[in-house]
Protein backbone atom coordinates (compact mmCIF):
# COMPACT_ATOMS: atom_id res chain seq x y z
CA UNK A 1 0.00 0.00 0.00
CA UNK A 2 0.98 3.34 -0.82
CA UNK A 3 -0.13 6.69 0.82
CA UNK A 4 -0.25 9.74 -1.13
CA UNK A 5 -0.02 12.90 0.31
CA UNK A 6 -0.29 16.03 -2.49
CA UNK A 7 -0.60 19.65 -1.30
CA UNK A 8 -2.36 21.86 -4.54
CA UNK A 9 -3.70 24.62 -4.99
CA UNK A 10 -7.19 25.30 -3.47
CA UNK A 11 -9.15 26.29 -6.50
CA UNK A 12 -7.77 22.77 -7.80
CA UNK A 13 -9.30 21.08 -5.23
CA UNK A 14 -12.89 20.46 -6.57
CA UNK A 15 -11.55 19.15 -10.35
CA UNK A 16 -8.90 16.77 -8.28
CA UNK A 17 -11.37 15.06 -6.17
CA UNK A 18 -14.05 14.76 -9.01
CA UNK A 19 -11.29 13.56 -11.35
CA UNK A 20 -9.98 11.02 -8.60
CA UNK A 21 -13.13 9.71 -8.21
CA UNK A 22 -14.00 8.88 -11.59
CA UNK A 23 -10.58 7.34 -12.17
CA UNK A 24 -11.60 4.81 -8.68
CA UNK A 25 -9.96 6.63 -6.11
CA UNK A 26 -13.05 7.63 -3.85
CA UNK A 27 -11.44 7.39 -0.32
CA UNK A 28 -9.49 11.22 0.08
CA UNK A 29 -9.16 12.85 3.06
CA UNK A 30 -8.83 16.17 2.68
CA UNK A 31 -7.28 19.21 4.81
CA UNK A 32 -6.93 23.06 4.98
CA UNK A 33 -3.09 23.67 4.90
CA UNK A 34 -1.01 26.97 5.11
CA UNK A 35 2.97 26.91 3.57
CA UNK A 36 5.53 28.14 1.46
CA UNK A 37 7.53 25.92 -0.96
CA UNK A 38 10.44 26.65 -3.21
CA UNK A 39 9.29 30.32 -4.52
CA UNK A 40 9.64 31.31 -0.45
CA UNK A 41 6.05 33.03 -0.46
CA UNK A 42 4.99 36.02 -2.21
CA UNK A 43 6.29 39.39 -2.03
CA UNK A 44 4.12 42.60 -2.37
CA UNK A 45 5.67 45.40 -2.18
CA UNK A 46 7.76 45.31 1.35
CA UNK A 47 5.58 42.65 2.71
CA UNK A 48 6.35 38.82 2.61
CA UNK A 49 3.58 36.35 2.87
CA UNK A 50 5.39 33.60 3.63
CA UNK A 51 1.63 31.03 4.74
CA UNK A 52 0.16 30.38 1.50
CA UNK A 53 -3.69 28.84 1.66
CA UNK A 54 -2.78 25.24 0.14
CA UNK A 55 -5.01 21.97 0.32
CA UNK A 56 -3.43 18.69 1.52
CA UNK A 57 -5.26 15.40 -0.27
CA UNK A 58 -4.28 12.32 1.38
CA UNK A 59 -4.98 9.11 0.16
CA UNK A 60 -3.90 5.46 0.28
CA UNK A 61 -3.92 2.86 -2.81
CA UNK A 62 -2.67 -0.27 -3.49
CA UNK A 63 1.08 -0.69 -4.83
CA UNK A 64 -0.43 -1.30 -8.20
CA UNK A 65 -3.04 2.05 -8.57
CA UNK A 66 -0.29 4.40 -6.82
CA UNK A 67 1.31 5.58 -10.46
CA UNK A 68 -2.08 6.03 -11.92
CA UNK A 69 -3.49 7.96 -8.80
CA UNK A 70 -0.55 10.19 -9.25
CA UNK A 71 -1.03 10.85 -13.21
CA UNK A 72 -4.50 11.81 -12.27
CA UNK A 73 -3.31 14.33 -9.71
CA UNK A 74 -0.41 15.41 -11.60
CA UNK A 75 -2.88 16.31 -15.09
CA UNK A 76 -5.82 18.15 -12.84
CA UNK A 77 -4.00 20.07 -10.59
CA UNK A 78 -1.56 21.71 -13.12
CA UNK A 79 -2.20 25.08 -14.32
CA UNK A 80 -2.07 25.80 -17.91
CA UNK A 81 1.76 25.68 -18.27
CA UNK A 82 2.58 24.92 -14.90
CA UNK A 83 3.72 27.48 -12.03
CA UNK A 84 5.60 27.67 -8.85
CA UNK A 85 3.01 26.93 -6.35
CA UNK A 86 1.19 24.41 -8.21
CA UNK A 87 1.87 22.04 -5.61
CA UNK A 88 3.84 18.83 -4.78
CA UNK A 89 2.97 14.95 -4.38
CA UNK A 90 4.60 12.73 -1.90
CA UNK A 91 4.22 8.72 -1.57
CA UNK A 92 5.44 6.59 1.37
CA UNK A 93 4.80 3.06 2.02
CA UNK A 94 2.14 2.04 4.09
CA UNK A 95 2.36 -1.50 6.11
CA UNK A 96 -0.66 -1.82 7.49
CA UNK A 97 -4.12 -0.76 7.63
CA UNK A 98 -7.01 -1.66 9.54
CA UNK A 99 -11.01 -0.36 9.12
CA UNK A 100 -12.04 0.64 12.05
CA UNK A 101 -16.04 -0.61 11.79
CA UNK A 102 -14.88 -4.19 10.85
CA UNK A 103 -11.48 -4.62 12.59
CA UNK A 104 -10.37 -6.25 8.86
CA UNK A 105 -7.05 -5.49 7.78
CA UNK A 106 -5.67 -4.18 4.30
CA UNK A 107 -7.79 -1.53 2.04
Amino acid sequence: MQMIRTIIRPEKTTEVLSELLAAGFPAVTKLDVVGRGKQKGIMVGDIQYDEIPKQMLILVVSDEDKDDAVRVILRTAKTGDGHYGDGRIFVSAVSDAWTISSGKAGL
